[in-house]
């Protein structure tokens, strides 16, 4: 096996809840059982959604943990000429292609076609402008999701499967806005970086096979993926920013490693942070 290099991948629009440190204990753990090397990447390619100052707020909150990354953080803000080279070869090789479509265009086209099928409040895309812009403007560039079902084996979840054509269509890679879409970013600095393995909550398991897609597409390796258990309020919604989850206050880091241990299995004690997490990486190592 090459060597592991795992990595943490927080967008910083607010400071981490208790859902975000257990993904990022677990990535911890699993690059620090593996005898690897641990990287934290903050994700700001949506810069709208970021918030002021909770990139370096997210960074004390590991730090406070223990949590320290092997390498200096990356900023996805930094990296666009790196996305546009990915996004020329694809569109070089035919891969990719431009699309004027705005979302009224996309929902009229699929109620003509009476295949209108919101997908977790997305519109799978028709193709329509895969023959051309038909006069349109271009407005973003999709990847052509064709082939195949994308097949997968999660080291937690088992084996996935996920026809990308059907339930997702032909997806976006730079946004209409100017951005650079998340699937693309993820995937040009996950090989950049060489990562081996990806950890991170279960909510971004069906992320994966646009992003095997995208791999194969670029010639780049598929790294192995982990999905971790989500953290759930007492409604058994999922925690997150968006229904109001708390930031995770570190001045008890003991306790809050400790809670975000519980949801993997990690029952791990000790006096200090350092004797903590080493019986949690022996833990991990034992699972």
């Amino acid at each position: 096996m090459s060597h592991y290099r795992g990595r943490f991948a927080p967008s910083p629009t607010g400071p981490l809840h208790a859902g975000s440190m257990v993904a990022a204990l677990a990535s911890w753990l699993d690059a620090r059982a593996h005898g690897g090397t641990w990287l934290v990447r903050i994700e700001d390619v949506d810069t709208p959604r970021c918030v002021p100052g909770a990139d370096q707020v997210i960074l004390d909150q590991l730090a406070a943990c223990g949590l320290l990354p092997d390498e200096p953080p990356v900023w996805q803000s930094a990296r666009g000429p790196l996305y546009q080279q990915a996004l020329d070869t694809l569109l070089a090789a035919g891969l990719a292609y431009p699309c004027g479509c705005t979302r009224s265009d996309i929902a009229r086209a699929l109620a003509a076609s009476g295949a209108s099928k919101p997908r977790h409040g997305e519109l799978v895309y028709p193709g329509t402008c895969r023959s051309g812009l038909h006069g349109k403007p271009p407005r973003a560039v999709r990847v052509r999701a064709d082939g195949p079902a994308i097949h997968w084996n999660d080291r937690r979840l088992g084996p996935q499967a996920q026809p990308v054509a059907e339930a997702v269509g032909d997806f976006v890679l730079h946004r209409a806005d100017g951005l650079w879409a998340y699937q693309l970013a993820v995937v040009v600095d996950d090989h950049l970086q060489g990562i081996t393995d990806v950890v991170r909550g279960e909510d971004l398991a069906d992320n994966t096979p646009r992003q095997i897609l995208l791999q194969r597409a670029l010639g780049y390796a598929t790294p192995r993926y982990l999905h971790t258990p989500l953290v759930r309020d007492a409604a058994g919604e999922k925690l997150s920013k968006q229904t109001g989850a708390t930031a995770v206050d570190v001045t008890d880091p003991l306790a809050v490693l400790t809670a975000a241990g519980e949801p993997l299995g990690v029952a791990a004690t000790g006096a200090t942070v350092g004797e903590w997490l080493a019986a949690a990486v022996r833990a991990w190592h034992a699972r």
